[in-house]
């Protein structure tokens, strides 16, 4: 089947594919160093940190663009294929330059579009890992990302006074119930608690989906198990009648 595959995939296509994926992974690790820079941003006494994790991943994110876009001459013809890493270029390597997002309201407005940006290209770079996980899995990665989620809220809101608070805002945040026992009371904190919701309603979701599939699937594994049952029960009737018709015609023939 690979074979096949690779007999029908154009040689350009291919090498334009192993491109991409050599720089899948400093790609997502770079990008996930954008996370800390986003809030690290939001502190006043911390400067040089935010600015110099946004510039490394502005170089990551110029060197690939331009391998990719250099490695095929063709693809300057298909530039809207890259226009969101374009964004994201232009995105990034802003949020390097800006003031803190302490200091102008436009550069953390900047940097919240720019973290926009930075979801949509995490999505699909980790696409792969949500699509083919079992429940146990999801489940294990569920509670991995509310314990970051938690720990996030310590970090960043100092009326979170221990980790526990901290876990049961996130998860009362992921969950979209707001009791309002324990609430974010920083800009950073708040901002953080958008993007903490948002990913309570994809894990939530995939986690549903996951659960309606497995009932979905014992469902048809049942109905498969009954046909079969019943192919079974007439085949062996069929046995039956075709020997007895056999034993009528050798006693006839017999005669």
């Amino acid at each position: 089947m690979s074979d096949h595959l690779n007999q029908t995939t154009p040689p350009h296509h291919a090498a334009r594919q192993r491109r991409v994926e050599l720089w899948k992974w400093p790609h997502l690790v770079a990008l996930l160093a954008t996370i800390p820079a986003f809030y690290l941003s939001l502190n006043a006494q911390i400067t040089r940190w935010p600015m110099a994790l946004y510039g490394i991943c502005t170089l990551v994110v110029v060197l690939r663009l331009v391998h990719l876009l250099a490695s095929n001459p063709r693809s300057w013809s298909h530039a809207r294929e890259y226009s969101l890493d374009l964004w994201l270029m232009c995105g990034v390597l802003g949020s390097a330059v800006l003031p803190a997002s302490t200091t102008s309201e436009a550069s953390l407005a900047w940097r919240m579009v720019t973290a926009f940006f930075i979801l949509l290209r995490l999505v699909k770079l980790m696409g792969g890992v949500f699509t083919q996980t079992g429940l146990v899995r999801l489940l294990v990665l569920a509670a991995g990302v509310l314990l970051l989620c938690g720990a996030g809220f310590y970090w960043l809101d100092p009326e979170v006074q221990s980790l526990e608070d901290g876990l049961w805002l996130a998860f009362i945040t992921a969950a979209t119930v707001g009791y309002g026992d324990v609430v974010p009371t920083t800009t950073a904190s708040r901002i953080f608690s958008v993007f903490v919701v948002l990913l309570g309603c994809g894990m939530l979701s995939l986690v549903t989906a996951s659960i309606a599939a497995m009932f979905v699937k014992s469902q048809e594994q049942q109905v498969e198990r009954d046909i079969l049952r019943e192919l079974h029960r007439e085949l062996k009737s069929l046995r039956e009648e075709v020997a007895a018709l056999r034993e009528e015609h050798r006693r006839a023939s017999g005669q």
